[in-house]
This record gives C-alpha cells, structure tokens and sequence, in this order.
C-alpha cells in the first residue's frame, strides 16, 4: 500500500471563524477547518482527505496541523481523515484508494488470487455460512459466475497473446508483468492480479467464506475457505446537533442528536 493509516491518532478539527466578535465568540462560520494530529512517523508527510476527497497535504516531515476547506454541510456528518505518505508520493491523489478503504458499511470483502495457473474458461464462486458456522455451498452469494479471464489475452500461454514475445510456451504480453500486480504470488517473472468481491451488506456478527474455482465444463475444485471475518457496521453519522438543556450555574451545555 502506499499510503499508511497506521500510527496516527488524535485527529482534531476545528472550524476557523472568520472573525471575533467583542464577547469573545467566532463571528461567522467559514468553511475553513484546522485539522491537527499526532503521528509516531518522522520522516513521512501527510494528506488529509475531506469526505474521501483530497483537500491537501503537509511540506514538512514535522508538520502535524493542516488548514483545509470543508464542505459546506448543515445536514449531514463531515468525515476527515489524515493518512501518511512517502515525499515522492506526496502530490498523489488517493482518493479512490482511501475511500474505498474507509467505508465500514457492513459489508466484507475477499481478494481472490488470479493466478495463471487458472483455465481459461475458469469461474468463481463465493459461499458463506450467513452467520451460522456452517457454510452453504448449494447457494453462492454471487448473481452471477465471477469469470476469471474476461480477456483471454489476460492469460499467458502459447499463442495466447504476441506470439514469440515471451519465453517459451509463454506469450503473456498482455498478462501482468513483473512487480505490477500481487507481488511475488504468481509464476517468476509474472505477478497475480487480484479479483476483489464485496459482499451485499450483513447485520453484526462472524461470518465465514469460502470460494470455488470451475472449470468451463463445471467442474468444481475444491473449497478454498477464508479467514472468520467480524462485521461490525459503522453506527449511522449523526446529522444534525440541537441544543437539549443548558446550565447557566455551571456553563455547561447540553447537546442532542437529530436523525
């Protein structure tokens, strides 16, 4: 991964005003925020991201603070993450990578290894036990069959793809090359896409999964299970505060969630 959420924390914001009234509090809400944060890393630099979007990144290895513009949102809950990068990566947009990344909606997702020691013709399908400790391999979670080859110049082998390109018995001009896939899992000199599968969105509790690769007349290998995987959705975002009760004696405020 390029990018590290690990080691940072105590992300803060705060919504800078535009001015100071007399009595001491801000004068107007601008849409400019200061995003502050600790971080055990010392020689990394930082984006923030506003809503999976980016909204800027740090200069200096030492900088813990980043002054960004938020949306503006009265309605609905602002989501504001930092993360960490290598110097040459700094300019780089993450956007896709972090949000995907980021969403805990309930649902699980599986990395399956496409590796060129699959058929072409060859399909997966994913299974789980709902909850029960028992998987059921009658009905697969998937609608349809996931193909393995959409493009049979994706697969290497003999005369599969550039003929004499590639060494022999093995074209794989098209196929992923060394270092631009799942690094180090596949054939020397040929890396293994991953196919990613996300499931539809599940209640709270530990599911188990597992896969079966066909063949193109049907034929089943065997099971390959995954990890027990906890799901825990994210509680919906608060999107509205109002003010519930308010203590004149003590200055203390009181707030309640709308929606």
């Amino acid at each position: 991964m390029s990018f590290i959420r690990d080691g940072i924390d105590h992300v803060g914001v705060l919504v800078l005003p535009d001015g100071v009234a007399a009595d001491g509090r801000g004068a107007a809400v601008s849409r400019s925020a200061l995003v502050t944060w600790r971080s055990c890393h010392s020689a990394m630099l930082y984006q923030v991201y506003v809503n999976d979007r980016f909204a800027g990144v740090t200069d200096d290895v030492g900088q813990r603070r980043l002054v960004i513009q938020s949306p503006c949102s009265l309605e609905s809950a602002v989501r504001v993450e930092v993360i960490a990068v290598e110097p040459a990566e700094a300019d780089v947009n993450f956007a896709g990578q972090v949000g995907k990344a980021a969403v805990n909606d309930g649902r699980a997702r599986l990395t399956l290894l496409r590796s060129q020691m699959l058929p072409v013709g060859a399909t997966v399908n994913v299974y789980s036990d709902n909850g029960t400790g028992q998987i059921d391999y009658e009905e697969p979670l998937n609608i349809s069959p996931i193909t393995i080859w959409p493009c049979v110049q994706d697969k290497a082998g003999f005369g599969m793809a550039q003929f004499g390109a590639g060494d022999f018995g093995c074209d794989a001009a098209a196929s992923v090359g060394f270092g631009k896939g799942a690094f180090s899992r596949a054939e020397f000199g040929l890396d293994a896409d991953l196919i990613e599968w996300t499931s539809p969105a599940l209640a709270a509790g530990r599911y188990q999964f597992a896969a079966k690769v066909f063949d193109a007349s049907g034929n089943a290998g065997p099971a390959s299970k995954a990890d027990t995987i906890t799901v825990m959705p994210a509680p919906k975002p608060v999107e509205r505060l109002d003010v519930a009760t308010f203590d004149p004696l003590k200055n203390q405020l009181t707030l309640k969630a709308i929606g």
